[in-house]
Formats: C-alpha cells, structure tokens, sequence
C-alpha cells in the first residue's frame, strides 16, 4: 500500500545550509529558475499585446442582448461602408458601464433608448415632458442621434393562456392576484424605471421577485417557474411564446425610442460616424427591427450577417454573399479566444508572483503587520468581480486592464496565503538547526525557510492560476475577450453549442494547467521536498 510522505526533511536542511559555502546557493538556483519562469511568462503576454494592433478607429460598443448587439453591428458596418476603420466591442455590458466607458472615450458609440437615458443615466426624476435631450448630454461632450424609427419600451407579459384563465389583461390586475410569481431581468429589478416603479405606481402587493438574466426570464415562463416578467416590445419571442403583452393602462413606462449616443469629438475626427448616424435615422421601423430580433433568435443567423442584409436592402452597403451561422464564426475564434484568454491568465499572475511573495514574507515576519495585510487582501477578495470591474471603468477604462487589474486583486490571496502558511509552517527545531549554524535571520529566509516553503508557495501559485482562467471568463462583460465572449454570447442566444465553444477550452486550459505545474514542481522544489510515493 502506497502513503504519501515528505523525504528526509532533516538531510535536505542539511544540504541547505550546507550550499552557504558553495559558488551557488540553493536560493540562487530557486531564483535562477524563477527568472526563467518569469521570461517565459513576459514573452507570452507581450507576443499577444503586440499581436492585438494599434490602428485608430472608431469603436461601436453594444449592450449584452440581441437588439443591442445587431443595432451595433449596423453601425460598425455602415461606419466602415463610409470609409473609416471600425471595431464592434458586442456585449460590452448595461447602461451605466457603456456610459462610463464612452465618458472615458474608451468607445465612441452606442445604441441605447431615450427612456433609459432620461431616467436611468441622467437621474431625471420627474416627468421629462418635452425634455431637451441633446442639451442634456452636450455639457458631457455627448451627442444623441436622432431616433431609429421605433420604440422598445419596457412591457409586462405573462402566457396568453396563463392570463386568459386569470382574466389580467392590464398591469393593474396583477394587484388582485398577489400569489403570481415575478421573475425580472437583473437589470430591470433596481432601475427607476424598471420593477420599483410599476411597484409603487401600480400598488401591487408582490414583495419578493426572482432575478435571472433576460434570455432565462423566457424558459422560466414557459415552463411555469413564474406567472409574470418584464419583456421589450421588439422582442421576437413574444409571438414565439405565445406571450400576452399587458396594457400598461396607467401609462407609467417612458417613450423608449432607439437612438445612438457618439462623443461629439469623435463625430469631428471621423466624418464618417455622423454620415452614418444621418444614414440610418427613420430607417429601422419596429417592423424591420422585429424581423432582424426574430432572424436571429429563431433563424439562428448571426447579428453580423442580419445587419449586412439590413442595410443591403437600403441600398447602403454591398450585399453579402457569405453567411456563416453563429457555431461556426465561434468555432473560427477560438484560436483568437485562447490567445486572449492565455494573457489574462498569466500577465496578473506574473504580478501577483512578484507582489505577493513578498507580501507573504513580510506578514510571516511581523506577525501584526501580517494581520493587517492578510485582512485587507482578504476582504478585496470578496468584492463581487462585476461591481470590481464597474468601479475600475473610469480608472482603467474598458477591455483588458481593468480585467487585468481584477485578476490581479483575486490572484494575490491564494499566493499570499501559501507564503505565509509555508514559512510560518516550518517545525521550529529546523529553524533552530539554521541558527545555530550562525546564519542571519534574512540569510536563513533566503538559504533555508523560501527552499522549504517553496511546495506551500507553488501550490498557492498554481491555485491562483486555475482561479484566474474560471475567472477571466467573466472580463468578456466588459470587452476583455477570452473564453467569456463565447459563453456570454451562448447565453444570450439560449445557444448551448456556442457556450461550449467557450467552456471546453476553459475546462481543458485549467486540465492543462494542473499538468505543468505539476512538472513544473519537481523542477522548481528541491529534490528533498519533493512528494514521493513509498511502499
């Protein structure tokens, strides 16, 4: 029977200490070997930032559901018909953070509606009657096209049949059923003109709502989970559904018209983004926008392909005669996915190697020093990822540093931790075999105490990297890419092929990291330290 066992801890501190006198330390060989590791780890994350490009072009964002992202890529592609270079940031995020992002100038352009503008970004709170929008946001260098040609307002529906037997056919009935289960999009749920307002206006009586994503709210009804969710007007499922859309008879929902919010520098730098914006202002009836929602949710098309045909009809761009369906453009960019994913993994790791070893060191030295900074390193470690990547916007903007920024934050813990653990670990009479070999006390850490932590400091290393790639999934929010984008773009379109795409090579790179850290330790752990099995 096998029993795993540390191999002769007594003789390897021998052979430690003995390396004082010899051209190179135990410690130099460690350190040898870190530089090495951390040459390697530089050269990948600069190969991928050179290979990302650094071409001056106009960057459309859009929000994280179908509309958005297909009113995104209409933009991108008109923008580019007209002349000037273009990228589509798709699924950046909601309201607040596209908000942020354009007042940073990290992109110069979003669709959005004029409801959720005036109550939701701007805070106004009273009734905006004839609210001079363009004034409103040009004292933030913001401009606002002029409307689309429709209207997606905020609707409550419930199954025409679930309703049909309750007899609701208005938002006010739903008073006099308090029983009814409510499942609201989470965005929804804290907007002042989203659950709060219908709630207070409408007096009704349902305390307690669950909140799920908007694609989920759909299978959710479906299936009964809920009596009553919100829904937009434009929404393709609504027919899919069989949903009844019920009247909002004391009129509490704002006019949502579609309009784009530009930064108005922008417009002057690039000619081609106001011709753009003029090109497309009455053109997208709610018709036309229902169609477009229901050729890709139901038809299974990609936005980018739906948008090509959009504005090919208008006679605006040249038709497209290659379409690809949404599993194959994601399985084209899993190689793009990988390579971006591999630099949010490893560049915070690399900083967190270099910061939090030594922060490990300090806080087994001073014990109350290393109180504090293991409290504060620890309660960084739970703050939500998305409210993080929220508050570092108008820091660090969007993409990839404040995704890099977060992972670094939830990578020091683990790293920090096994320094601590690792040398405060040690038995004491090792300790006292050092000293009385004379050595001081930051030689004995550099010759004895780092060598026998180092198995506690590597498997801490390897913790924070498997974290950071279930981790770094999340930065596609906020436009970081990687293995997220995939997985957030499934989710939206209910597409569990499209969340493979994305969760197998997360799955497979996690697999693949737990394989080279374990070459990696008997490489890097003195021999003496190692874990072997013995009969």
């Amino acid at each position: 029977m096998s029993v795993w066992t540390r191999q002769g801890r007594g003789k390897s501190l021998r052979r430690l200490a003995s390396s004082v006198d010899t051209s190179e330390p135990v410690v130099l060989q460690l350190l040898r070997k870190f530089s090495l590791m951390l040459f390697l780890f530089f050269c990948i994350c600069a190969t991928s930032a050179s290979a990302r490009g650094h071409r001056k072009r106009i960057v459309v964002a859009s929000k994280t559901f179908t509309e958005a992202v297909i009113l995104g890529d209409v933009l991108t592609e008109l923008v580019r018909a007209n002349g000037a270079p273009a990228n589509h940031s798709q699924s950046l995020g909601d309201s607040p953070i596209l908000w942020k992002a354009l007042l940073a100038g990290e992109i110069d352009a979003y669709g959005d509606y004029t409801g959720t503008i005036v109550k939701d970004t701007l805070g106004v709170t009273d009734d905006p009657g004839n609210f001079d929008l363009a004034a409103a946001l040009a004292p933030y260098g913001v401009g606002v096209s002029k409307s689309l040609g429709f209207s997606n307002t905020y609707i409550i529906g419930m199954l025409a049949a679930r309703a049909t037997d309750l007899g609701i056919r208005r938002i006010s009935d739903l008073a006099d059923h308090k029983n009814l289960k409510f499942g609201f999009g989470n965005d929804f749920v804290d907007r002042m003109d989203g659950w709060p307002l219908i709630r207070d206006r409408y007096h009704l009586p349902q305390k307690k709502v669950s909140v799920m994503e908007h694609q989920i709210t759909y299978r959710a009804l479906a299936s009964g989970a809920i009596d009553a969710t919100n829904l937009y007007s434009t929404d393709a499922e609504i027919q899919a559904y069989d949903i009844l859309w019920l009247e909002d008879d004391l009129k509490v929902f704002p006019t949502y018209e579609a309009v784009y919010l530009y930064r108005l520098d922008s417009a002057k730098k690039f000619p081609a983004l106001p011709k753009a914006l003029s090109q497309l202002e009455g053109k997208v009836t709610e018709a036309k926008m229902v169609a477009m929602n229901a050729a890709v949710k139901i038809q299974k098309k990609s936005e980018g392909d739906v948008a090509q045909d959009f504005l090919a009809s208008l006679g605006l761009v040249t038709p497209n005669s290659e379409q690809h369906s949404r599993l194959q453009e994601a399985l084209d960019t899993v190689g793009e996915d990988t390579r971006r994913h591999l630099l949010l993994v490893f560049f915070p790791l690399v900083l967190n190697i270099l910061v939090a070893i030594p922060l490990g060191v300090v806080a087994a030295r001073y014990r109350r020093v290393g109180n504090l900074l293991l409290g504060i390193v620890g309660v960084a470690q739970t703050i939500p990822s998305l409210a993080l990547l929220v508050c570092l916007i108008p820091i660090l903007g969007v993409g990839y540093p404040p995704a890099l920024a977060a992972l670094f934050i939830y990578g020091t813990l683990p790293i920090m931790k096994n320094t601590y653990e690792g040398l405060t670990g040690i038995t004491p009479s090792l300790l006292e075999s050092a000293e009385a070999l004379g050595l001081s006390s930051w030689r004995r850490l550099w010759v004895v105490e780092l060598p026998l932590a180092s198995p506690m400091i590597i498997a801490g290393v390897k913790i924070a990297a498997i974290l950071n790639v279930g981790t770094a999934t999340i930065g596609a929010i906020i436009g970081a890419g990687g293995y997220g984008e995939p997985i957030l773009e499934g989710v939206r379109h209910d597409d569990m092929a499209i969340i493979l795409t994305g969760a197998i090579p997360a799955a497979a790179m996690a697999i693949g990291i737990q394989y080279v850290f374990g070459w990696f330790e008997k490489w890097f752990i003195p021999r003496g330290l190692r874990l072997k099995t013995v009969d």
